[in-house]
């Protein structure tokens, strides 16, 4: 029998009943029921709880799990296409991926609390730069085929006047890679051209093409006369490639490619049945401004040190929102942490002596194929083999390989033979046996049957590649770089629309076991029975979670989801032959995310304004549709608000779009205030994407991973997205949104092991203490700041804003002033001008305690004193703790202190701080500085030589 201890529920909610009794005295009722009541329209509540199971304890789970996970079968995969078996060095294993000091970090928009991530992503790029050729490099995309699809994109926006709007792709790329770029085509009516390299002709009617290095039977072909050729014509050349055979093959740059990319899984993250893995693409330095993702550069502080920050900051999506190019949100940056360590760790020797000794077993394999009779279609190649099945009895030897546990690719009248770090001369025997070759020599095999271009320049030369090859010195790098950032395990993160809940230690487990690692996402599908019943139970709950017919879990980000739900509609009206619908209104207050989505999906933004109160302005939205009402197609609408509001009309506001002929896209960014008090089904929606790494418990891994799936009324079930290699989706499915069948499948672990153990009543009781613990700072906060929004009831819903624009004329203080300060109290600032300039918005999650919520406040209100005391001109208005802030331990240290201010204040302001002080490394980043001076690789040894 289950102790209450192993009740799950109570370790996740942070205030305790007595704590609950107290808060609701601050805020001013009686019970959380009383505040749900004030807080929530009475006409969008659920009647009827949930059909969720009841909740398991933390021990159970473990044990379901290793029932599910006993039901997967891990064959020793040669599949390769874009995923391979690989080893995670223990040292990355156990201090990266599993521990919460890496994977509870937030995205670096605060710069001078994440200079950790942001040092072990600019190796990242400049490994990806070094490896590919090419000049600049960003922070990692969601998969290869998103990256060569936005490679193919930011070539259409590059194009010449004169140029048409043909793209080129090579019959030998992945497949699931031009499956994907057919569904990005459509809506920018690129025409997609499938063809083999060899006989393409160049001509000014294509403005790009995409070619595979080595492709995917296998073949690493010469294409420097090809690219000059493009070129000649004015058409770019983007390449798919791999970073491991970039070790031993000439660099992309070096003959010619415009565009690099491929996926860094190989480099040390496991294949996890489709990932999550990093995506790389890189580009020359005049494509720097177009360049999709995140780019991180270097700049310096406030005392001229250097200083990483994400560069180019303009070009976020919730600045250039519709003018966006690619959505923000799509990268994964824990996973590029992964692989950047993993070249830190073995070095530029390590990583050449795998590719070698990969190379080295697959020229064996081929000469002993080739000695047994055996038919090759490719005439040179890095790692895989591609055999002509002609004369073959291809059951047989696929009957032979499952019987020992073995999995090949087989397509078209070849079977493909993929190896990897993993593999072994003996397994190369045992492929050979297969083939019924049993005599062959592998020592007959020389270097001079070897054909492959040999690559003469150098990478990785830089110290931090040739520095940390002991684990002595590679986990105090770990640890060094960690000891940098500020993550949930020091304090809360009370980021408004972002969700920063607890991941516990026990959803996050099984993520790393070999059941769940170690399966390629195109294994036979019997072989992964375990995750079927993970997909299964995880979209029946997830159904009873949004009130919705369909489920797709392919999307693996938030912005793919936003990007996934816009293709359906977009599917769906052209179904009924409705193709003109390309309307989307959108409010000023929406996610910049959603008019990037919308203008990537075909569709043109019109902004419905908002009134005083932060809601939709009704009339202005009943006068666009109207408008609009022969060619609307969608509204895209955040619930609760942006603004942290429950809309009273938001019901009303569906009808309208529905009365015009519109769908209903609901951003599912706010689901913490829904979950099981309401529903996007109930409210009047169609689609809507989840954030699994918000409302259910993925972490945020320092900017990605992150899951989207969808969910969609029973009439556009039939659209959800399917996929090349194994078919998912509906009968009238689009092509696929992600890479992998089912995205990052193995993170799907976490949000099905919240769920199982929250249980119906503990997932929503997290949604009422979620907005619990928000009127509680609200109540708290009041006589200090204004909150810019509330209901009719004077209530918030799980996220407040707090108006900060009040203090600028009086004291000079500004909201990123108070973003900053609050460093020095050990805490991350909230959201910072989003959705309005120059506010705060908050929202501290159910996870954390009443404890954790009076330090917040009390740092708020502390730094409210400290504007008041500028006011009173107790310190002057350019020379004061808020302006100079944050304070590093350097500064405070300095046998110079030049401030009107005592040290003490800066740096240790309230007693709290005193017994778990979070230093930041850097004072306050020079954006601007960065921006002027943009750098996004390793600094030059000479920098490092000059701080020391």
């Amino acid at each position: 029998m289950r102790t209450s201890s192993d009740q799950f529920e109570h370790r996740h909610i942070g205030p305790n009943a007595l704590e609950i009794e107290e808060m609701l005295q601050v805020i001013g009722v009686d019970s959380v029921d009383e505040l749900i009541n004030q807080t929530l329209p009475a006409a969008i509540r659920m009647q009827t709880p949930m059909d969720i199971p009841v909740a398991l304890g933390e021990e159970e789970m473990m044990l379901e799990f290793s029932k599910i996970a006993s039901k997967n079968k891990v064959n020793k995969s040669y599949l390769g296409q874009g995923y391979y078996n690989c080893y995670t060095p223990g040292v990355i294993l156990r201090n990266i991926l599993e521990n919460p000091g890496w994977y509870t970090q937030y995205t670096p928009y605060q710069a001078e609390i994440a200079q950790g991530r942001l040092e072990a992503l600019i190796n990242y790029q400049t490994m990806v730069t070094n490896l590919t050729g090419l000049d600049i490099a960003n922070a990692s995309l969601l998969d290869e085929p998103t990256a060569a699809s936005e490679a193919m994109i930011m070539l259409y926006n590059e194009r010449e006047k004169s140029q048409g709007v043909k793209f080129f792709i090579d019959k030998n790329c992945f497949a699931q890679t031009i499956d994907l770029m057919h569904t990005r085509a459509i809506p920018f009516s690129i025409d997609l051209e499938i063809g083999d390299w060899r006989s393409f002709k160049p001509s000014s009617d294509y403005f790009g093409v995409l070619i595979q290095y080595p492709d995917a039977q296998g073949n690493v072909n010469d294409y420097n006369d090809f690219a000059n050729a493009c070129h000649e014509t004015g058409t770019l050349v983007a390449v798919a490639t791999d970073l491991l055979a970039l070790t031993l093959i000439p660099s992309p740059g070096e003959w010619g490619a415009d565009i690099a990319l491929g996926n860094s899984q190989r480099f040390g993250v496991p294949m996890g049945y489709g990932g999550p893995h990093a995506a790389f693409f890189a580009t020359k330095e005049k494509y720097k401004r177009q360049m999709p993702g995140r780019i991180i550069g270097l700049s310096i502080d406030s005392h001229g040190n250097n200083a990483y920050r994400m560069a180019l900051q303009t070009r976020e999506q919730h600045i250039r929102r519709e003018k966006a190019t690619s959505n923000i949100c799509t990268a994964q940056v824990l996973l590029a942490i992964m692989s950047g360590m993993y070249s830190v760790y073995h070095g530029p020797k390590g990583l050449t002596a795998i590719a070698e000794t990969t190379h080295t077993l697959t020229n064996i394999l081929a000469a002993g194929l080739q000695f047994g009779g055996v038919t090759l279609l490719n005439k040179s190649w890095f790692d895989t083999l591609s055999i002509d099945t002609t004369g073959l009895n291809v059951d047989e030897i696929k009957q032979s390989a499952l019987s020992q546990d073995i999995n090949f690719y087989y397509t078209q009248g070849q079977i493909r033979i993929s190896l990897d770090e993993t593999t072994s001369l003996d397994d190369v025997n045992r492929l050979l046996e297969i083939f019924g070759i049993l005599s062959f020599d592998a020592k007959v095999v020389t270097s001079s049957n070897d054909s492959l271009m040999k690559r003469e320049s150098n990478f990785l030369l830089h110290p931090v590649f040739n520095s940390h090859q002991s684990e002595t010195q590679m986990l105090r790098y770990i640890k060094q770089l960690e000891s940098k950032d500020l993550s949930l395990t020091h304090s809360m993160i009370a980021l408004g629309s972002c969700t920063m809940k607890l991941n516990a230690t026990t959803e996050m487990r099984p993520v790393t076991w070999s059941q769940f690692g170690g399966i390629h996402p195109f294994a036979p599908v019997d072989q992964a029975a375990g995750y079927t019943q993970i997909f299964e139970e995880l979209s029946a709950y997830l159904k009873q979670v949004t009130g919705f017919h369909g489920i797709s879990l392919q999307p693996n980000s938030g912005a793919q989801g936003e990007y996934a739900g816009l293709m359906v509609i977009r599917a769906y009206f052209q179904d009924r032959n409705e193709h003109h619908r390309k309307i989307a209104l959108i409010p000023s207050s929406a996610h910049g995310t959603n008019p990037a989505s919308a203008v990537m999906a075909g569709m043109k933004v019109v902004v419905v304004k908002c009134d005083e109160s932060g809601n939709i302005d009704q009339h202005d939205l009943k006068e666009k549709a109207l408008a609009h009402k022969e060619d609307l197609a969608v509204l895209m609408v955040t619930y609760p608000s942006t603004h942290g509001v429950f809309e009273e009309s938001i019901i009303e506001m569906c009808q309208v779009i529905h009365d015009n002929g519109g769908q209903v896209y609901m951003d599912g960014a706010n689901m913490n205030a829904q979950v099981g008090l309401t529903s996007p089904g109930l409210i009047g929606a169609d689609v809507c994407h989840l954030n699994l790494h918000k409302t259910f418990c993925i972490p945020h891994g320092g900017g990605g991973p992150g899951m989207g799936p969808i969910g969609v009324a029973k009439h556009l079930t039939p659209f959800l997205p399917s996929h090349v290699e194994i078919k998912t989706g509906g009968s009238k499915a689009i092509t696929a949104i992600s890479g992998a069948p089912f995205g990052s499948s193995s993170i799907l672990l976490i949000s099905y092991a919240y769920i199982r153990m929250m249980g119906e009543v503990g997932l929503t009781n997290a949604t009422k203490i979620a907005i619990l613990n928000a009127n509680y700072i609200k109540a708290k906060l009041d006589k200090y700041y204004q909150t810019l929004y509330a209901g009719k009831n004077g209530r918030c819903a799980h996220e407040l804003i707090l108006d900060t624009r009040v203090f600028k004329a009086a004291t000079n203080i500004e909201v990123e002033d108070i973003a900053k300060r609050l460093m020095d109290y050990g805490f991350h600032a909230p959201t910072v001008s989003f959705p309005v300039a120059g506010t705060l918005m908050i929202e501290p999650t159910e996870s954390e305690s009443k404890d954790e919520l009076d330090k917040f406040c009390d740092a708020m209100i502390a730094i409210r004193q400290e504007i008041l005391e500028i006011e009173q001109e107790v310190y002057d208005r350019e020379d004061n703790v808020l302006k100079n802030a944050p304070h590093t331990a350097f500064s405070v240290t300095s046998d110079v202190w030049s401030h009107s201010y005592g040290r003490q204040k800066a740096v240790f302001p309230l007693p709290y701080v005193n017994f778990n002080k979070f230093w930041p490394s850097v004072g306050r980043v020079n954006s601007s500085y960065g921006d002027r001076n943009l750098f996004c690789i390793c600094p030059p040894i000479e920098d490092y030589q000059h701080a020391e």
